[in-house]
């Protein structure tokens, strides 16, 4: 693990995580994407704290989770939101699995496959892209179209310089992204149960 600093959250790669689960000393692994990305591949034995429930129940979260925990979501820019969230309330021995379920699949570590779905990340690229085109294609007839796909832009310019995507919030509250329900209740009694275990 990397030193933690105050402008990047603390790393982990697929290979450092992958030897700690197999000697036995396996962190608790929190996967923050969405219900659906985690039902089409995930670490096995890890936990779906969709990012959205995390940031709204951090302290309960908090008050369940008191071992080392490894972040995780598809590229690392989640968890780390999750991590700051996670941080501001005072949960030590956050780390964020550098390059997220990506690095973790291109490292050929072990994964629970289940439905496949397109990845949010995705999501966002084909809504965003098709907004732009349309906007663009049409602003032939009526010229202030054109100011869409530039309004597009801007939000996509905003998301990466805030590590935020409203257009990708939105899309994880569709149906095809919520996946099996994923409730406080339910996250914590998972929670418990694997804490019951370790013991």
């Amino acid at each position: 693990m990397s030193t933690p600093d105050t402008t990047r959250p603390a790393t982990l790669d697929a290979t450092g995580l992958r030897e700690l689960i197999e000697s036995g000393r396996a962190p608790r692994v929190l996967d923050v994407r969405t219900p659906a990305e985690f039902e089409t591949s995930h670490i096995p034995g890890s936990y779906n704290v969709p990012l959205d429930l995390l940031k709204e129940h951090r302290q309960e979260l908090r008050d369940q989770v008191d071992e080392d925990v490894v972040l995780v979501c598809r590229s690392g820019a989640r968890a780390s939101q999750a991590q700051q969230a996670l941080a501001g309330v005072g949960l030590p021995n956050l780390t964020v699995l550098d390059g997220g379920i990506m690095a973790w699949q291109a490292a050929n570590a072990p994964i629970t496959r289940g439905v496949p779905r397109w990845d949010l990340e995705r999501q966002v690229r084909l809504v965003a892209g098709s907004i732009v085109l349309v906007s663009i294609l049409a602003s032939v007839f009526v010229p202030q179209l054109k100011w869409v796909a530039g309004a597009i832009g801007a939000g996509l310019t905003v998301a990466a310089v805030t590590n935020t995507c409203a257009m990708g919030m939105l899309l994880g509250k569709l149906p095809y992204n919520r996946g099996a329900s994923r409730d406080l209740d339910t996250v914590m009694g998972q929670l418990r149960g694997s804490a019951v275990e370790r013991a």
